[in-house]
């Protein structure tokens, strides 16, 4: 049963690497594997006797911090479900989010969240805090709780059916869809990473990416201490590219996982200011995002390390496809790679597989694979269709059985790696008294691959300029959200239907603007 769920396989991995290092916080102190394990049961302990049980959900708004690490840690070993949420979310984001997930329990660092405490507050959810001065420190955590015994996690077995993590992955026609994750999705999802690249306990990396976002809660932190591996955390608690090359020195890193974005401001700062030394690395991932081939050979000539391209999404518990290490095979720029632990066809039409080269809907099915999203009939019965799960993605396989990504059915748009909701942004727009019509809408971007932008119809007698629409934008949506640009306009071009299509609206503005490009849709 261990084998099966994630919490059994840090569990293994505490009792054959208890020495070696697990969490570093960036030049501050070291946290190894079998004092990683003391600290999420004393705190899943604490938990439990505060009332949290089975099934119940507990939200997580941290930075990068060791403290966000055993919590999530501890709120899985409880058999609770862990929930965890950008800090930047504005009131109202957190208020949607706290309530769909139904959440019982929010946990932030001391410094507390403004925002999510407001929102906490008026949904009557419990908050509180924790902290770690040092390794050997006790967690300080503000739980209220029973004199019923220290030990309580030790009469908890988890099970391979238990909903660990709850993830929302935004939609193009609804809010964002809540996507529930097993401890089986987990174990089999860390499993995958571990075979694709050949992680050890030898390994080290440095996390760059958010812990509330797929890709660097499951490749950045929990594969590696799947395998008796080290992550460190950087001081600042997010990428600081100041500080990057440092601790990457510093902790011996071998490889690291990153969005294209940031791989770009780590070539940009490289070609400024270039590092003394560069460590030795394995490896160096790409995901979330298409990676410019350009870029890719820029990455290689200039740290010396081949770059694998993944494709992955939270439905599959991050990691679908991958290029592969240089001893298992060629790397192909501009293609994702081939699956990894995971059956793929490509369909179309009525569930017919497509041969050959030929395009279609890229469709998965595995352990790693969500059960379905939650409370979502409609969502559900359009993803899981003909005994497979359809990503909306559009591709077709080589010859060698390498994926490419040609296009995609969704309307989301991928900026750096953020996916965003188009009908969200439009919900924000039109929810202010000035703005009679909205359409948002993605554009190639040469930083973020996609930026947003959007039109908008002034309600007849007032008078709104650009700086009104990205101001009440910015007070309305987290940053990554508000367009760049805005069109005003007095009409939408439609189609004979009479329909508004977002592919027809950004060409027709774009077009205004001589270097602007089509949409291009990516990975």
């Amino acid at each position: 049963m261990d084998s099966l769920t994630l919490t059994g396989l840090l569990n293994h991995v505490a009792g054959e690497f208890p020495s070696r290092r697990a969490i570093s916080v960036s030049r501050k102190f070291d946290v190894t594997h079998s004092r990683l394990r003391e600290l999420v049961d004393s705190a899943a302990s604490r938990l439990l006797a505060s009332g949290i049980g089975a099934g119940d959900v507990v939200a997580l708004t941290f930075p990068n911090t060791v403290e966000f690490v055993i919590m999530f840690l501890a709120v899985i070993r409880a058999r609770a479900t862990a929930a965890p949420l950008n800090p930047a979310y504005t009131v109202d984001e957190f208020e949607f989010y706290l309530s769909d997930s139904e959440s019982k329990l929010l946990l932030t660092s001391n410094g507390g969240n403004t925002s999510a405490q407001a929102a906490a507050s008026k949904l009557n959810i419990l908050h509180a805090t924790a902290a770690l001065p040092g390794a050997d420190s006790e967690l300080a955590l503000s739980l209220t709780h029973s004199a019923s015994g220290t030990n309580l996690v030790g009469e908890i077995t988890n099970d391979p059916s238990d909903v660990a993590l709850f993830l929302h992955t935004s939609g193009t026609t609804s809010r964002p869809k809540g996507v529930p994750l097993t401890q089986l999705n987990l174990v089999s999802s860390v499993k995958n990473i571990k075979s694709a690249y050949k992680l050890t306990e030898s390994d080290s990396t440095v996390l760059v990416l958010p812990l509330f976002h797929v890709h660097g809660l499951m490749a950045g932190l929990l594969s590696p201490l799947g395998v008796g591996a080290a992550v460190a955390l950087p001081a600042a608690g997010r990428f600081s590219a100041s500080t990057f090359w440092k601790d990457m020195n510093q902790y011996n890193a071998t490889w690291y996982t990153a969005v294209p974005t940031i791989h770009q401001i780590i070539l940009d700062r490289h070609s400024g200011n270039p590092e003394p030394v560069y460590p030795k690395l394995r490896f160096i991932r790409s995901c979330s995002a298409s990676l410019a081939p350009a870029i890719s050979a820029r990455l290689e000539e200039a740290f010396g390390a081949p770059v694998l391209e993944a494709y992955a999404m939270t439905e599959a518990t991050h990691l679908i496809t991958s290029n592969p290490l240089p001893v298992d095979g060629s790397r192909k720029p501009g293609s994702v790679g081939r699956p990894v632990g995971q059956e793929m066809v490509i369909l179309v039409g009525n569930g017919i597989q497509q041969e050959g080269s030929a395009s279609g809907e890229v469709c998965i099915r595995g352990p790693n694979v969500t059960m379905g999203y939650k409370n979502n009939p409609e969502a559900n019965k359009s993803a899981f269709q003909f005994g497979w799960f359809h990503t909306g993605d559009i591709g077709y396989f080589d010859s060698d059985g390498y994926l490419y990504l040609v296009g995609r059915i969704k309307e989301l748009i991928n900026r750096g790696g953020e996916k965003i909701s188009p009908i969200e942004v439009d919900a924000i727009l039109l929810s202010h008294p000035d703005i009679s019509e909205a359409v948002s809408f993605g554009v190639t971007d040469d930083k973020y691959g996609e930026e947003i932008n959007c039109a908008i119809i002034p309600r007849e007698g007032s008078v709104i300029d650009e700086a009104e629409v990205l101001r009440f934008c910015r007070k309305n949506l987290t940053a990554f959200k508000v367009p760049k640009k805005v069109f005003i306009t007095d009409s939408f071009p439609k189609t004979a239907s009479g329909k508004i299509q977002r592919r027809i609206v950004a060409e027709h503005f774009l077009a205004q603007i001589s270097a602007a490009k089509v949409p291009k849709f990516g990975a």
